[in-house]
């Protein structure tokens, strides 16, 4: 499992599996509904204010789900890729995996062949094409700004009526999804192994350099500190302005987007099959050992439950 577990409104927890499969669990770990698709999942479900919940699929697809009675309510093809099911490069151009991202208006954002918006009803607002794939969820920032990195080495900013407002490129695809912090700074890594932080105009604010390529995507805790895990093993805590806190050391890669608690603690996974637990200054508290690797992000109740997937096809939860 790579996508991350998803806590609903009424405290069950979505998944998604590779097996092409949307489930819900209740807070007992007792399955409510499944929703097979085409094609395999990568991403994270979201959850809409009214419970709908939306999930993209390999099957080129972005669907909606009653989250009540796990029924289809809708479902939209992404892009024109023949066959929507196959691999290379056209087969995997379409395929819904970045986001979906749910806007303040309920609009839906899913990455594919581009950047999409569609209204919760399941009819487009807009489309922005790529020229190659965005595998990542794109953020939406408060002015309506969407931004959303590419397979062509880009990020790009693109306005509330899908109209380009910039384009900032690197060396490198990028798989990390972007984060956009209260000022409007916007924070994403990339094969490059950089993390950058960009000014809403799209300037370099500053970048870190890493040894490994980023493909986690930064999480901003209340004090603008930033997190993000390398390929290189290591866990980056960055200041605002761009100067390395610290570095935590695991045993092998990190793809897992960190998680930050309401007391400061952060939790990322690892390729080494455990999920670590970080305080602010960079002190291991504790770990959970799993049977494969963590690469998801793990998901944090308001009461204290910990939920967490690994590769190993499990869904854990932790008290």
């Amino acid at each position: 499992m790579v996508g991350s577990p998803t806590v609903a409104p009424d405290g069950a927890v979505l998944i998604t599996s590779h097996d092409g499969r949307l489930r819900k669990y209740d807070a007992a770990g007792a399955l409510q509904w499944e929703v097979a698709t085409g094609d395999r999942i990568w991403s994270t479900p979201a959850v809409a204010v009214d419970g709908t919940v939306y999930t993209g699929s390999d099957d080129d697809h972005l669907y909606a789900v009653d989250g009540a009675t796990g029924q289809v309510r809708w479902k939209y093809r992404i892009g024109p890729c023949e066959p929507p099911i196959g691999g290379g490069p056209i087969g995997v151009l379409c395929d819904a995996d970045g986001g979906p991202t749910i806007g303040p208006d309920g609009t839906v954002y899913v990455g594919g062949d581009g950047v999409y918006a569609i209204w919760p009803d399941g009819t487009l607002r807009w489309k922005f094409a790529t020229p190659e794939h965005v595998p990542n969820a794109p953020a939406v920032a408060p002015d309506g700004t969407v931004y959303a990195g590419c397979q062509d080495d880009a990020i790009y900013a693109i306005d509330a009526q899908g109209s380009k407002k910039w384009e900032f490129r690197t060396t490198r695809d990028i798989e990390s999804a972007p984060a956009v912090a209260d000022d409007g700074t916007v924070y994403f890594g990339g094969d490059d192994d950089y993390l950058y932080a960009l000014a809403p105009d799209g300037t370099v604010k500053w970048k870190v350099l890493t040894a490994g390529d980023v493909r986690s995507s930064p999480a901003i805790a209340p004090d603008g500190t930033v997190y993000v895990g390398s390929y290189d093993g290591h866990l980056y805590a960055v200041a605002p302005g761009g100067t390395v806190k610290w570095k935590f050391t695991a045993a092998n890669k990190i793809h897992s987007s960190p998680a930050v608690a309401t007391n400061g603690v952060v939790l990322v996974g690892s390729q080494d099959d455990n999920l670590y637990a970080i305080d602010a200054e960079g002190r291991l508290l504790w770990y959970l050992p799993f049977d494969s690797d963590v690469d998801s992000t793990p998901a944090l109740t308001a009461d204290g439950v910990l939920y967490a997937t690994s590769d190993d096809r499990t869904l854990r939860a932790f008290k």
